[in-house]
């Protein structure tokens, strides 16, 4: 199969039957083997009802319902997991990402080889101070903290080679960065195409102002997680030594110009008035504590089931060469 559509969504009744038949068109026209996989967030409308109809309609629309409202990343790893095409693609189901960009991204997969490809929403549809300015400022903080040079992090329109969304796990809000995902799993060929952006048709935007608090949050979890789950102790054990290190010579100082001053006769306090004595020795407890940390998080993360679970790409048996593991 040359193409799995993975769209995640929630109380979309209105849109679906454009969005499926502009896919169908632009598929055919391209004569691409397809499959359409709507995985429905738990929906309160109609959705789950027509997702059926639309199945019924095109056997090439597969359906995945929710229990309750779980979050767009993981409707899209249970799409990814569905997935069985050569290439990934995914898009949102509010016909703001147009179909007529999913043959150039699979060209850009299959035929200039890269992991994975980005649309950058380059003219957005947007309201302008809601939208449009903390989307730049966030972008333009995602790629300052992850060194990949996307303009636009989180356009719903992408596409993945199929070993990129069978090798990463996304959860939680992680949906904004699985470039960051896909970079930490060894994928590190990602490209970006400018894609047409249109206007919302039907219903209201899915996410509030909470994203503004996640996102940051998540950037942070996941630039965390990529370069210390595997060595903890490289984080908390380095900012333990240093913290502890400053507070510690800190209280060296302070001893030292304690006993100078009295050895000159010159006035002087006790070492236990003095505030700097009890920032420094603060320092020390919190450093302390920060190596400890990373001590038992070296442990935990020794004791992991997945300690040793790497992704090998290729193999050798026998005098012959293996694929992809």
């Amino acid at each position: 199969m040359d193409i799995s559509i993975v769209i995640p969504l929630f109380n979309e009744e209105e849109s679906l039957p454009e969005l499926e038949a502009w896919i169908r068109k632009v598929m055919e026209k391209e004569g691409y083997s397809y499959e359409v996989i709507m995985v429905d967030d738990g929906s309160r409308d109609r959705s789950w009802h027509i997702i059926g109809q639309l199945a019924e309609q095109n056997p090439h629309v597969r359906g995945i319902k929710f229990q309750r409202n779980y979050g767009k990343a993981a409707a899209l790893n249970t799409g990814f997991h569905a997935a069985r095409g050569r290439v990934v693609a995914t898009m949102d189901a509010d016909l703001q990402d147009s179909p007529e960009e999913l043959p150039g991204l699979y060209r850009m997969i299959v035929d200039e080889g890269y992991d994975m490809v980005s649309g950058w929403k380059k003219k957005r549809k947007d309201p302008l101070f809601s939208k449009n300015i903390p989307s730049k400022f966030f972008n333009w903080t995602a790629r300052r903290m992850t060194g990949i040079q996307l303009h636009d992090f989180n356009c719903g329109l992408k596409a993945y080679n199929r070993d990129v969304v069978k090798s990463i796990e996304v959860y939680g809000e992680m949906h904004r960065y699985i470039p960051v995902l896909a970079k930490w799993a060894g994928f590190d060929k990602i490209g970006e195409k400018v894609v047409a952006h249109q206007e919302r048709k039907y219903g209201v935007t899915k996410f509030g102002i909470e994203r503004f608090i996640r996102g940051p949050l998540d950037l942070m979890s996941v630039i965390f997680i990529s370069r210390f789950s595997k060595r903890p102790m490289h984080f908390f054990g380095a900012l333990g030594t240093l913290i502890f290190t400053l507070g510690f010579f800190a209280a060296i100082y302070i001893g030292i110009n304690k006993l100078y001053r009295l050895q000159q006769k010159m006035p002087t306090i006790l070492v236990a008035d003095n505030p700097y004595f009890y920032i420094s020795l603060t320092c020390m407890i919190i450093g302390a504590l920060l190596f400890v940390t990373g001590f038992l998080a070296e442990l935990v993360s020794r004791n992991a089931p997945d300690r040793n679970q790497y992704l090998v790409e290729e193999r050798i048996e026998g005098g012959k060469e293996g694929g992809r593991g």
